[in-house]
């Protein structure tokens, strides 16, 4: 009987949270109109998962919080906003939310026991929307990174049209593994595309090659040579070439130069 009564009083903690869930949404106020106008629903929603915590036990409640976490994290990338402003909410509501129980369970005259088990109920809520939230933020984020440094690194290997069946790759900074395998992605899908004949690679702009950076340049140049196309390797520094004879690099099938001018004066002769 004591067990029915409790429920129903937190039933009716939970009803009275609902009520108010527009108005709570709307009392936090951000300058900005945008960011105001889509956090509302958010709010809205982590409103309603605070309400039902208080009357309900359902581990249902932890997949839409980690569901909801997820969509706030991602709201907040889109937006350029930091995650504090996703804990801000999650506390601002926690104190809004633990008041009404508060007093509600002083005017329902609650044990302390019972007391005790809602609010600690409420809490593992509130604590399981800072760890999605938290965990969901940094995965988007990283993976933004992660796709912002591709794209970096993408345009900082271009193939460069220079006649109808004449590409240019000018390569620019050290090639670590990551840039090789996009020279070798770019070179063969672009090379493809355009239909070329010759592809000259520049190396004018590569501070180092080691063994490494000379292993993934002959990949793709093998790689180009399954497709018909002719590769002609400019920019062999006096350094560069000393290092390939110290590495024991056989250069002899390759044509180079120490020019890109050079390089294609040759291939427009040849071509």
């Amino acid at each position: 009987m004591e067990s029915l009564l409790l429920d129903k009083k937190l039933k009716h903690i939970t009803n009275l949270i609902l009520e108010k869930k527009e108005e709570f949404s709307k009392q936090k106020q951000y300058e900005e109109k945008e960011v105001q106008q889509q956090l509302e629903p958010w709010r809205v929603h982590l409103i309603q998962i605070y309400a039902d915590s208080v009357s309900t036990n359902d581990t249902k409640n932890f997949e839409v919080l980690e569901e909801w976490g997820r969509e706030v994290a991602n709201l907040l990338v889109v937006l350029q906003l930091p995650l504090d402003v996703a804990l801000e909410e999650i506390s601002y509501y926690r104190n809004i939310i633990g008041e009404i129980i508060k007093e509600e369970a002083k005017a329902e005259t609650f044990t302390f026991d019972a007391f005790y088990q809602v609010i600690s109920r409420f809490n593992v809520v509130v604590d399981k929307a800072v760890h999605w939230v938290s965990k969901s933020y940094m995965t988007d984020f990283a993976n933004k990174i992660q796709s912002a440094r591709y794209a970096i690194d993408e345009l900082s290997i271009p193939v460069v049209r220079i006649t109808k069946e004449i590409g240019v790759i000018p390569l620019v900074g050290d090639l670590d593994t990551n840039r090789a395998q996009i020279l070798m992605e770019n070179a063969l899908q672009h090379g493809s595309e355009y239909k070329l004949n010759w592809l000259i690679i520049d190396l004018y702009a590569v501070p180092i090659i080691d063994t490494m950076v000379a292993d993934q340049i002959f990949k793709v140049i093998g790689a180009l040579r399954l497709l018909g196309i002719q590769v002609v390797l400019s920019g062999i520094r006096a350094e560069i070439a000393q290092t390939m004879v110290n590495l024991g690099l056989d250069l002899a099938d390759i044509t180079t130069f120490s020019s890109l001018h050079q390089a294609v004066e040759y291939v427009n002769q040849a071509d």
